[in-house]
């Protein structure tokens, strides 16, 4: 009878199991913090400009974030990130609760988190960020983004072996395409992975009543 009882514990584990990501492995992980801010004109997001001095994306507009470190939560990540780029404390940041998943074609995955900045001073690193912009999340809501297919093509390595499938070199690649996004405010462009999750979130924070339009936290 003990062994009947393990069995039935571990099938009740796996039936409330989180599934996993296959090749999850070979992707890079990252964390980002979707910001909002409670001004007298309402609740904006935050986002920042990055530094030209960057390696990757100079001068692109993104959200604080970054890569995961060893024995962080993806969570603790994304806080960690915007005290470091934004200059602030950490208990000045208000963290809502999950955004959606960002899986990109590119072997990237982004961890979303939605919260809110407490008194914040305009302040940021220059290292890392050439200046901050402020969106009124309203303008989100009332503005569709453009969008632009893009097509994803297979390339095989040169010694794939094109003699263990069918049909070999002629075989039916499966085509896939990649919309890409853009969102412009005044002189701003949001696009790409960015323009993704603000998509979502916006959807997130509607559908959870969190930030109603022209209302304020209180």
């Amino acid at each position: 009878m003990g062994g009947w009882k393990k069995t039935m514990q571990k099938q009740d584990e796996f039936l409330a199991r989180r599934p996993g990501i296959i090749g999850e492995d070979q992707f890079r992980q990252y964390a980002v913090l979707i910001p909002l801010l409670d001004t007298p004109e309402g609740i904006f997001l935050l986002f920042e400009k990055r530094s030209d001095k960057l390696r990757r994306q100079p001068g692109e507009i993104c959200f604080p974030g970054g890569k995961l470190e060893q024995g962080e939560t993806f969570c603790e990540c994304a806080v960690r990130e915007t005290v470091e780029e934004l200059l602030v404390k950490p208990q000045q940041i208000q963290i809502f609760g999950p955004g959606d998943i960002y899986i990109s074609p590119f072997n990237l995955i982004v961890h979303s988190y939605l919260g809110v900045i407490k008194e914040y001073q305009n302040t940021f690193s220059t290292d890392e960020v050439a200046e901050i912009i402020r969106i009124p999340l309203d303008f989100f809501r009332n503005q569709q983004p453009a969008h632009y297919e893009s097509r994803l093509i297979n390339e095989p390595p040169e010694d794939f072996p094109y003699e263990w499938i069918p049909g070999g070199e002629n075989y039916p690649w499966a085509k896939g395409t990649y919309d890409i996004y853009f969102y412009r405010y005044e002189n701003q462009i949001i696009w790409g992975m960015t323009a993704y999750v603000v998509r979502s979130a916006v959807k997130l924070m509607d559908e959870y009543h969190l930030f109603p339009p022209h209302e304020q936290m209180q």
